[in-house]
């Protein structure tokens, strides 16, 4: 009687068509947005079959979007389209909906943070697990709504930079030689664009930086702001400061210093885009954020603090009272 069974099975398997086939072994990716060089990074990664750690991934499906008046959007749509299209036949589509119809999973790539809510809410309330490319919002209220929304309809979403989980900055949450960290200064560039709050256009992944080494916990943020550099520097709940520095001239990189019960030094810089791949395909597997919406609201609370700070010429503010402010 087994063998029977298997017989039937192996049999009505493939009599599927191979459409179908396919939508039994892979789990179908979908992305928003295709102005950002991360759409081609992450369907290089998901769609490469000697990545044996994102076997069983394909992006099949994508909507280009576009915002006509940021030129780093409306200038590289086109060009990241077509490099998909034609090097990974990935099926362009007109609209969320559509797209919707053909995938199992989103990843919302739009440069544009300020489309994130509406884009995100269609995925959201269709119950498909979601990422969201940084920033997660063009506001702390959008960042709210989001996550409120993936709450509601117990829809599985999370944010985060590629620089959270490059090797040589998480090891240095876990490595016995360095300790408890009890300070930091990470850095990064720090572009500005006139429709998003200073730092969640670029600076964004030197706070993500910071936020990996400390941790949440920060309860007011102050900032110096120049032409050339930010400086925002946050205190923790149990007295541990953390400082972002954010460059707009001389040499650009990534990375932090740490200090520590028994390491004072650097940490490592960008690791590249993989291994922020490897953990959104297991967040697409189990629905396991691996970074929880306390701490991404809170980051941007953080970044929305200094900006007010910077309103405010400098003075001390609470993330508690920029957050406040964003839920009403």
């Amino acid at each position: 009687m087994r063998r029977m069974f298997w017989a039937i099975a192996c049999v009505a398997f493939f009599a599927l068509p191979i459409q179908a086939q396919e939508r039994m072994d892979v789990i179908r990716i979908g992305i928003i947005g295709c102005d950002t060089s991360h759409v081609p990074a992450f369907t290089n990664a998901f769609n490469n079959p000697k990545q044996k750690e994102l076997e069983g991934f394909k992006v099949v499906a994508a909507f280009p979007g576009g915002s006509a008046d940021i030129p780093p959007s409306k200038d590289r749509v086109e060009g990241f389209t077509k490099q998909i299209r034609e090097k990974h036949n990935v099926e362009i589509v007109d609209s969320i909906e559509t797209l919707l119809t053909k995938v199992d999973v989103v990843l919302l790539e739009s440069v544009d943070g300020r489309p994130h809510l509406a884009q995100a809410t269609p995925v959201l309330k269709a119950g498909k697990k979601l990422f969201i490319d940084k920033p997660i919002a063009g506001s702390l209220a959008d960042t709210l709504k989001i996550f409120a929304l993936a709450k509601e309809h117990k829809t599985p979403v999370f944010s985060s930079s590629a620089l959270r989980f490059s090797p040589g900055i998480t090891k240095m949450r876990t490595d016995p030689k360095v300790g408890r960290i009890l300070g930091a200064v990470a850095f990064s560039p720090c572009s500005l664009e006139p429709h998003h709050p200073d730092l969640y256009w670029y600076g964004v992944h030197g706070v993500e930086t910071l936020y990996t080494l400390m941790g949440p916990g920060c309860v007011s943020v102050t900032r110096t702001h120049s032409k050339d550099a930010d400086e925002a520097t946050g205190l923790w709940n149990d007295g541990r400061i953390g400082t972002f520095r954010g460059t707009r001239s001389g040499k650009q990189d990534y990375g932090a210093f740490v200090f520590a019960t028994t390491y004072i030094g650097p940490t490592g810089g960008f690791g590249g885009y993989e291994p922020l791949a490897v953990e959104i395909g297991k967040f697409f597997r189990t629905g396991t954020p691996p970074v929880s919406a306390e701490e991404t609201i809170e980051m941007f609370a953080f970044m929305e603090a200094a900006d007010e700070s910077k309103r405010q010429n400098g003075a001390r503010v609470k993330l508690e009272t920029v957050t406040k402010a964003a839920a009403r």
